[in-house]
């Protein structure tokens, strides 16, 4: 079973009698369907497309072997959000779990909360916040990952994995701790803004006096591509990036560089994954001024085609020894890297400016990978010597084990690592 595997689609449920005042909105009704996006959705297949007109009305699948949102064909937005762990009760830690898989199961289908925005019990703030209503599932994602710092919590030290490592200190980064980090982490994508931002605000108020949102990022024009006949996006900088990316639809090369195995230890994270994020702040204004000539060195391609140097088409393979010493597709190409390949979605952001003028943007930073220590630093370290790193600086960062995925209507998210027999 995959990620992108087919989404099931249900018919309008009728009218059911308020439970809230029983056993809260986790208790609703939780077949799947499209009734409270308004009629059917379309199904998503492994490679993307859908056997509807509408890509709004596309939903992938929640339930498979892996979490959807990472092999899946990437989406246009994120919303990624990390989150602070405020009980000490793993109880009610693990019912905010579940509770949170029940709306994630709806909302990736396109369904409202619980019970919805309106209709319920009128002395009672609603199960859904409502800004959703009428959109469609716009292949909404949700993916969850644990941070190391959770592992200190609910005597779980003995299941860290050990290649979920604190990264190390890399030249020229200046990190805010503030904006890094966390006990969790939730990424939302999909391609309507509203529908990311929609879940999760809702799995945040869900979650309100159990978890708090540490800090959250949101970003747009997706930079690299999981689907190998898409075009390949450009990032802020105005190049082609991740044009040797994994493809959802390569499931040796998934297998190899993104998916834990049986083997790997620990137990609960067999078909999970390892995922870094990191807020890479451009100096989009230098950048400006610097001539073609010195950019097209920097990346090793040319800005048009995104051929490598030497090279006429961008999916050429690329003559490394071509290239400058310090380019950035030298530096990071498999071949200078003993062969560390991961799977990267990032997106781009705009945040305002920084009080000086200058555009606060760049790029978050998103890569998954079967073991950290052999994929994003690996291939960081070789990465100090950059040209790029003149125009570009990490200022966020965080680490998360991201579990297998949920396999039916009676698992949850985490249920391999916090169940009691786990």
């Amino acid at each position: 079973m995959t990620d992108t595997q087919e989404a099931t689609t249900a018919t309008a449920a009728g009218p059911r009698p308020s439970r809230r005042s029983l056993i809260g909105w986790g208790g609703a009704g939780l077949a799947l369907g499209a009734a409270a996006a308004g009629g059917a959705v379309a199904l998503a297949r492994a490679d993307g497309t859908s056997d509807g007109t509408d890509p709004a009305g596309t939903a992938v699948a929640f339930h498979g072997a892996h979490q959807a949102g990472i092999a899946t064909p990437v989406q246009d937005r994120l919303h990624f959000a990390a989150f602070d762990v405020k009980t000490d009760d793993r109880a009610e830690f693990v019912r905010m779990l579940k509770d949170w898989t029940a709306a994630a199961r709806r909302m990736t289908a396109g369904q409202a909360v619980g019970e919805g925005a309106y209709g319920g019990l009128a002395e009672a703030p609603p199960d859904d916040t409502g800004e959703a209503l009428g959109l469609k599932p716009s292949r909404l994602t949700l993916t969850i990952g644990f941070g190391p710092s959770l592992f200190e919590k609910f005597g779980l030290a003995d299941r860290r994995p050990e290649a979920l490592v604190d990264l190390p200190k890399f030249p020229g980064e200046n990190l805010d701790r503030s904006r890094s980090d966390g006990d969790l982490c939730v990424q939302a994508c999909a391609d309507d803004p509203q529908v990311a931002v929609h879940a999760i605000r809702n799995l945040a108020r869900i979650g309100f006096g159990k978890v708090a949102v540490r800090w959250s990022q949101l970003g747009f024009g997706k930079t690299s591509s999981t689907t190998p006949d898409a075009q390949t996006p450009r990032n802020l900088f105005g190049f082609k990036d991740g044009t040797r990316n994994i493809s959802g639809t390569e499931p040796g090369r998934l297998a190899k560089f993104v998916w834990v195995g049986e083997k790997d230890g620990p137990d609960w994270m067999t078909g999970g994954s390892y995922l870094v994020a990191r807020r890479i702040r451009m100096n989009i204004e230098t950048w400006d001024r610097t001539s073609l000539q010195e950019q097209e060195d920097v990346f090793g391609r040319d800005k048009g085609e995104g051929a490598p140097v030497g090279r006429a088409k961008e999916h050429d393979e690329p003559f490394l020894k071509a290239m400058k010493p310090d380019a950035h597709v030298r530096l990071a190409h498999p071949d200078s890297n003993g062969g560390a390949t991961i799977l990267r979605r990032g997106y781009s952001f705009t945040d305002g400016t920084d009080g000086l003028g200058r555009l606060d943007a760049g790029l978050f930073f998103i890569a998954y990978q079967r073991d950290i220590r052999e994929g994003f630093i690996r291939v960081q370290r070789n990465l100090a010597t950059d040209a790029l790193n003149e125009y570009t600086q990490h200022v966020s960062s965080a680490v998360f084990a991201v579990p297998p995925g949920v396999r039916d209507s009676d698992d949850w998210w985490g249920s391999t690592l916090l169940t009691k027999e786990a």
